[in-house]
C-alpha cells in the first residue's frame, strides 16, 4: 500500500530533513526566483514550497547520465530489446492476470488490450523496473543544475510539486527514473496530471502498484492521443531512395493522405484506405538493408508516447507476440 502523509505532515519532515540535502539548493537565487514564481502562479504557500525543495538532493549521477553522448541504434539492433520471447511470456501472463481490468479499459477507450500490454511491458517490464531515483531529486537536479533543459523540468518540477499536493502524499518519497519519468506507465509529472486515472474508484491515481489505474491510464492516454479502436499500425512499402529519404526527414507527422502518397510514387504493400493519413518510415534491418513502411494513426499516436519510429514498430510487434501467446496451444 502506498504511503500518504498530509500535506503539512509532509513538509515538516521535508523541513526536518534540509540540512542534510539542502547545500546545493539553499540560497540560490534561481531557487527562490522560482520558488516566488510558481507559489504566486498556484497559490502555494511559500514556505512549504521552499521546505520542499530544501529537501531535495540534487545528483551530479543524473547530470552525467544527461551528458552522456546519444548513440542511436538501428533497427536490427534496437528491435531484440523489446520485441522477444520473454517479454511476450510476461505480457501473456499480465493479460492473463488482469484480463478483466484490460476488458474494460478497451471498451471504455477503445484501445487495443495487446497494445496496452506491450507498452507496459516496454517501458518497466511490467512494474518491475520502475527507477530508484526519488522524483523530487531527479527533477530539481536537471531543472536548476542543467541550463539546456532547465525549463522543461522546471514545468516539470511544478506538476510533480502540484501532483503531490493533489495526491496528498509526501513529494519526498515518490521514486522514478532519472529523468523523474514515474511508475509503471513511466509518465512524467505533466503527463500523470492530465491522462492518469483512478481506475478503480479508490479516490488516487496509483501508477506505481495499481493495475486497474496503470491499465486505465495508458488506454486513456492513447485514446486522448487520437487511437482509432480496431485500426491498423503499419503497412509494409516501397518508394524510391531519394523520395523515400525525403519524405523520413519528417516522419513524426501525418501530412500525406495514402492517396497522396501513392501519387507520388509510394506503394503500399498491402490493402489501405486510401483517404487514411500515413507516414512513411525507415527501418534498417540488416547493415546496409532497409525496408519502408507507412505508419498510420494509430503508429502516430504510440510516436505521441515515445517520441521514436523504433518504439513505435517496437511496440506494434511486441503486442502481436503477446496476442499470439494467447492464443490456444501457444508455447
Amino acid at each position: 500500500m502506498l504511503k500518504r502523509l498530509s500535506l503539512a505532515a509532509s513538509l515538516l519532515i521535508a523541513l526536518g530533513q534540509a540540512p542534510a540535502h539542502a547545500a546545493s539548493l539553499a540560497g540560490r537565487a534561481d531557487v527562490d526566483a522560482y520558488i516566488d514564481q510558481i507559489s504566486r502562479q498556484h497559490g502555494l504557500n511559500r514556505d512549504e514550497v521552499r521546505a520542499t525543495l530544501l529537501a531535495a538532493d540534487t545528483k551530479p549521477s543524473i547530470l552525467a547520465i544527461f551528458d552522456k553522448p546519444s548513440t542511436a541504434r538501428p533497427w536490427y539492433r534496437f528491435r531484440p530489446s523489446f520485441v522477444n520471447d520473454g517479454l511476450a511470456r510476461q505480457g501473456a501472463a499480465f493479460w492473463a492476470k488482469h484480463a478483466e481490468l484490460l476488458q474494460s479499459a478497451s471498451q471504455i477507450y477503445g484501445v487495443d488490450p495487446a497494445m496496452i500490454v506491450a507498452i507496459i511491458g516496454m517501458e518497466t517490464g511490467y512494474g518491475r523496473n520502475t527507477g530508484s531515483f526519488r522524483v523530487l531529486d531527479a527533477l530539481a537536479t536537471v531543472a536548476f543544475d542543467y541550463p539546456r533543459r532547465a525549463s522543461y523540468f522546471q514545468q516539470e518540477l511544478t506538476e510533480f510539486l502540484l501532483l503531490a499536493k493533489e495526491e496528498r502524499r509526501d513529494p519526498t518519497e515518490f521514486k522514478g527514473s532519472y529523468a523523474g519519468a514515474m511508475g509503471w506507465p513511466q509518465f512524467m509529472p505533466s503527463s500523470f496530471r492530465k491522462w492518469a486515472v483512478d481506475g478503480d474508484a479508490d479516490g488516487h491515481r496509483d501508477i506505481w502498484g495499481n493495475p486497474a489505474d496503470v491499465i486505465a491510464s495508458v488506454a486513456y492516454y492513447f485514446q486522448q492521443h487520437g487511437w482509432q479502436r480496431g485500426g491498423e499500425m503499419v503497412v509494409a512499402a516501397t518508394a524510391p531512395k531519394d523520395l523515400a529519404d525525403r519524405l523520413a526527414q519528417d516522419k513524426f507527422n501525418l501530412h500525406y493522405t495514402v492517396a497522396e502518397l501513392r501519387a507520388m510514387g509510394v506503394t503500399p504493400g498491402g490493402a489501405v484506405d486510401e483517404q487514411a493519413r500515413a507516414v512513411l518510415f525507415p527501418l534498417e534491418v540488416a547493415p546496409g538493408e532497409v525496408e519502408y513502411w507507412l505508419g498510420l494513426q494509430n503508429f502516430y499516436t504510440v510516436t505521441r508516447y515515445n517520441k521514436s519510429t523504433l518504439y513505435a514498430m517496437a511496440a506494434h510487434q511486441l503486442a502481436d507476440a503477446i496476442r499470439q501467446r494467447r492464443q490456444p496451444g501457444a508455447q
